[in-house]
C-alpha cells in the first residue's frame, strides 16, 4: 500500500514569522496537532502542539513574542507519496516521531502521514511506530 492511499492530504500551513500563539490558535480551531511551516510555498519546518507546550509554555516564554521559526523543527523528516507505508513506518520508528511530512516527487507538499493514518493501513506498523516514539524517562 502506498503512503498517498492513507495519508491526510489536507495541509494546514503557517509562516515562520507567525507567533506561537497564532500557531496554537490555528491548531486549536482546526482540531489538529501540527502545522507545516512554509515560506514561498516550500516546507521549511514543522511545528506541533507539543513544541509549543514544551519549548514555549513550559520554559516560560511569551507565546505572543515567540516566533514559530524559533521553536519549529527545521530538519523535517519527509517521505514521498509513492513510497510504501512500511518505508514510512520505518522512518517514523527510526526517528521516534508520530508524523511525517509527505512530499510529491517535485518536493511540493502532498500531505501528512500520522501514526493514526498508518493504523488504517496496518495496525502492526502503527504499533511499531508508537512503541518507538514513546518517550523514555
Amino acid at each position: 500500500m502506498k503512503i498517498r492511499d492513507i495519508m491526510t492530504p489536507r495541509i494546514e500551513t503557517i509562516s515562520p514569522e507567525a507567533t506561537t500563539k497564532e500557531a496554537a490558535r490555528k491548531m486549536h480551531d482546526l482540531h489538529i496537532g501540527s502545522l507545516a511551516v512554509t515560506e514561498g510555498g516550500r516546507l521549511v519546518g514543522i511545528i506541533t502542539d507539543r513544541d509549543i507546550c514544551c519549548r514555549v509554555v513550559a520554559t516560560g516564554r511569551d507565546a505572543v513574542m515567540t516566533k514559530v521559526k524559533d521553536v519549529m523543527v527545521k530538519n523535517v523528516t519527509t517521505c514521498f507519496d509513492d513510497q510504501d507505508i512500511s518505508d514510512a513506518a520505518h522512518l517514523m520508528a527510526d526517528h521516534h516521531i508520530r508524523r511525517l511530512a509527505v512530499l510529491k516527487r517535485d518536493n511540493s507538499m502532498a500531505g501528512f502521514l500520522s501514526v493514526d493514518d498508518l493504523a488504517h493501513g496496518s495496525h502492526e506498523l502503527a504499533s511499531t511506530v508508537l512503541e518507538a516514539a514513546m518517550p523514555v524517562h
